[in-house]
């Protein structure tokens, strides 16, 4: 049963946050996405906490692969977002810095 608690709270979160970023402006977009960074990170270290525990115990391969998955998925979205925050902060520099 809490599986299924579990599964509805995510995917009410997902149309939830679907429509909340559809809502936010254009030029909005970057400096939000900067922000995430940080979000990323978290979920990188909740990541490497939950393959800690179940390459502790071994008791799902399963379990692993998600992790590690979720792990390469979070830091290329923290990359990728320093990236264009660096690219973001370059427009706004004046020529003779």
């Amino acid at each position: 049963m809490s599986h299924i608690v579990l599964i509805i709270i995510f995917l009410v979160a997902a149309v939830v946050g679907y429509f909340i970023i559809n809502n936010v402006p254009t030029l909005l977009h970057t400096p939000l996405m900067s922000g995430m960074n940080a979000l990323s990170g978290i979920t990188v270290l909740g990541a490497l906490a939950v393959c800690a525990v179940e390459l502790r115990k071994f008791s799902s391969i399963l379990s692993v692969i998600i992790g590690v998955l979720a792990i390469i998925l979070a830091m290329i979205n923290v990359a990728g977002g320093f990236g264009v925050t660096a690219k973001m902060l370059k427009m706004f520099k004046k020529e003779d810095d």
